[in-house]
């Protein structure tokens, strides 16, 4: 546990490196904190020593390490108010009823990326992580099917798919089981890449005689359950951020947006808050982000999930406040609506 002089240069050390971006020097803290240089110098080594801080090559100041800033975040803001003041323009957006929902939570997503610098994320209630439950295919004419694709969540989206005269519909049907036996309980996040995967396997090559009309029209489906169920803006934020003029840092981050992968970093608890530092992502590429996410409530009780995702070195003061406030008014959303 930390004494009450460490938790304040740890404090402090976190936000004045969220706004230069530049390690933190003892001379600084000094001026802040009206203690000698040389104790805070003692006090920086102690919180080095305990993994609280970390020292760079290029300077004598200190800059967080992720334990740092987990601490700061449970320890010294987890339990910090509301500023109504800061939240006015999300309010108009809100008192807009004339706007349908979905375009509402666009509005209030679109604000927040700018708000924070950061890219943000929303996620359809259980839409993004739902898995599949069963595909059917329902003909409608000789030449003509439906194809539903139905999830654990009861969600049901529908392709028409043109069938060639030459097609013989016995080996269609068994596509479809086949299709079955691939794909039940895959999330709908990884169904394109396991459908792309697995036809290169030689037994399903030779029996997916008709695979390029049947698997893009089901990768169309699966497409449209994403297009409709999430919405992301703000990637472009992270060209300002100093930690991505690394190219090869900048260079992963769009290929993990491109891949989708950056959905694999959102998760929500409906306790609240949840924050993601660094190394504690599941995606490797993302080690030098942080996530931040919040659980919204339907009336039907299925869960939607709004996200920030920016550098370690995030505004966490003014973030967590935002997403709280988002999550709960996106919630009376839905009870309005």
């Amino acid at each position: 546990m930390l004494n009450e002089r460490q938790q304040l240069v740890l404090k402090l050390i976190v936000e004045e490196y969220v706004k230069t971006a530049e390690p933190v020097g003892s001379r600084t803290l000094s001026k802040q904190m009206d203690v000698s240089p040389a104790t805070i110098r003692n006090e920086m080594s102690d919180l080095e020593e305990l993994g609280y801080l970390e020292k760079t090559h290029t300077s004598s100041g200190r800059i967080p390490s992720e334990r740092g800033y987990r601490y700061y975040i449970e320890s010294i803001i987890n339990n910090i108010e509301d500023d109504a003041d800061a939240f006015s323009e999300f309010e108009q957006i809100f008192e807009n009823r004339d706007n349908e929902r979905d375009e509402i939570i666009r509005e209030a997503i679109n604000l927040l990326s700018q708000a924070t610098n950061c890219t943000a994320i929303s996620l359809g209630p259980n839409a993004y992580n739902s898995r599949v439950k069963k595909i059917q295919m329902i003909p409608l004419k000789e030449t003509v099917a439906l194809i539903l694709v139905i999830t654990n969540f009861g969600y049901v989206e529908s392709k028409q798919m043109s069938i060639p005269e030459d097609m013989d519909m016995a080996e269609l049907i068994k596509v479809i089981d086949l299709l079955n036996e691939m794909l039940v309980d895959t999330p709908i996040s990884q169904v394109s890449e396991k459908l792309h995967y697995e036809i290169q396997r030689q037994q399903v090559k030779e029996l997916l005689k008709y695979r390029d009309t049947i698997v893009d029209s089901f990768i169309e489906a699966f497409s449209k359950f994403a297009q409709t169920k999430y919405y992301l803006t703000g990637q472009s934020n992270m060209l300002y951020q100093p930690e991505f003029n690394d190219v090869h840092k900048l260079r992963e981050f769009i290929n993990t947006i491109e891949n989708n992968d950056i959905f694999k970093l959102i998760e929500s608890s409906a306790e609240g808050v949840t924050v993601k530092i660094g190394t504690e992502n599941t995606v490797t590429s993302m080690k030098d982000v942080t996530v931040v996410s919040a659980q919204y409530d339907t009336q039907d009780g299925e869960h939607g999930t709004i996200s920030i995702v920016g550098p370690t070195r995030m505004e966490y003061r003014k973030v967590i406040p935002m997403i709280r406030y988002l999550a709960k008014h996106i919630s009376k959303l839905y009870e309005d609506k």
